[in-house]
């Protein structure tokens, strides 16, 4: 299955759970906090961490398309 993962960087608030979670598909930008997607396909094998993430993300900057 397939998974695309879209960042909101205006919704983001700088909490940083996703990078806590997904630390191999998001980021941080050092200046301000914002959400850097370092990976917006993500393997298999990552999909049920970046779904966390996206759920416990505070400002809902974190949308996920996935398809077959």
């Amino acid at each position: 299955m397939d998974m695309k993962v879209i960042v909101d960087e205006a919704k983001c608030c700088g909490a940083g759970q996703c990078v806590l979670i997904a630390p191999e598909v998001f980021d941080q930008r050092d200046e301000d906090g914002i959400v850097v997607l370092l990976e917006p396909e993500p393997a298999e094998d990552r999909h049920s961490a970046v779904r966390e993430a996206a759920a416990v993300c505070p400002g809902a900057a974190i949308q996920l398309a996935e398809g077959s």
